[in-house]
């Protein structure tokens, strides 16, 4: 197993890199646009939708992602900013508020239309903010998706080496706090090296705000990895899908994504603002 989610991860960024630098605007907006929609129809099997359910929320989701793509294309960045913070504000407001009292209340929600709704807050603004972290500079969108990708790694070697005390039992039984640990130890890590070859290393000052910046990304990210855990439980599925090979669904990738990317493109957003 271990082997087969090497060879997959490894194929897979290869793929990702090649389309963040060298696809065209169109062709990254019809990438992303694909990403969303098969998370989109993994989500409308966790949601246990009927088939008609799960083509009518698929086919509102491609059709509310191609509308702000259409949007953006025929305004201003200036005329655009506040339907964007429009839409990060939603995603903040769940992952800040709903899930993490979601998470400790242990809800089972199961209503076709509130479930839906669900998806929609947290698909299109993941999707929107890949959009627009990549438009600010491929390597923002390559900063904040590998700082993920280390929490990640760093907590599944670090619980699998160390793992003794559960995080969450009753929602994922296999993610322990000594993985949570080596995921804050792996980021800070990579912060701190990063930070070394940066222009801003001569402002040590600033790196204290900075590694505790990514503290909350860890958390964050954390948030959306035992959300997608949650739902996976109440649907009574080990992974969202069978499409990679070793890792499950596109959603088994992407959860700490979700939760994450969005807040990132608000606070760049509200930068722009202010």
């Amino acid at each position: 197993m271990l082997k087969s989610r090497v060879i997959t991860a490894v194929i897979l960024l290869v793929l990702f890199l090649l389309a963040v630098f060298m696809l065209p605007d169109g062709g990254w907006a019809a990438l992303v646009t694909v990403v969303v929609v098969q998370g989109a129809a993994e989500w409308s099997r966790m949601a246990r939708f009927s088939h008609t359910t799960a083509n009518i929320f698929w086919g509102m989701t491609l059709l509310m992602l191609l509308g702000l793509i259409w949007f953006d294309a025929s305004h201003t960045p200036e005329q655009t900013l506040y339907t964007h913070v429009s839409v990060y504000t939603l995603s903040a407001v769940l992952w800040l508020v709903i899930v993490p009292a979601w998470l400790i209340a242990g809800w089972k929600v199961r209503q076709p239309l509130l479930m839906a709704l669900l998806g929609w807050v947290l698909l299109i603004p993941t999707g929107l903010a890949m959009l627009d972290l990549r438009l600010g500079h491929p390597w923002w969108l390559l900063g904040m998706m590998s700082l993920v990708w280390v929490a990640d790694i760093s907590a599944y070697f670090a619980g699998r080496k160390f793992g003794k005390t559960k995080l969450a039992p009753s929602i994922s039984p296999g993610k322990t706090w000594e993985g949570v640990a080596g995921a804050l130890l792996g980021v800070s890590v990579c912060i701190v090296l990063a930070w070394s070859f940066s222009p801003y290393s001569k402002h040590v000052a600033f790196l204290p705000s900075v590694l505790l910046a990514s503290w909350c990304w860890v958390g964050l990210a954390v948030i959306g990895d035992l959300f997608e855990s949650a739902i996976k439980r109440q649907a009574g599925v080990k992974d969202s899908g069978a499409l990679l090979p070793g890792h499950g669904g596109l959603l088994d990738r992407i959860d700490a994504l979700t939760s994450t990317l969005p807040l990132a493109a608000l606070a760049i957003s509200l930068q722009h603002i202010s």
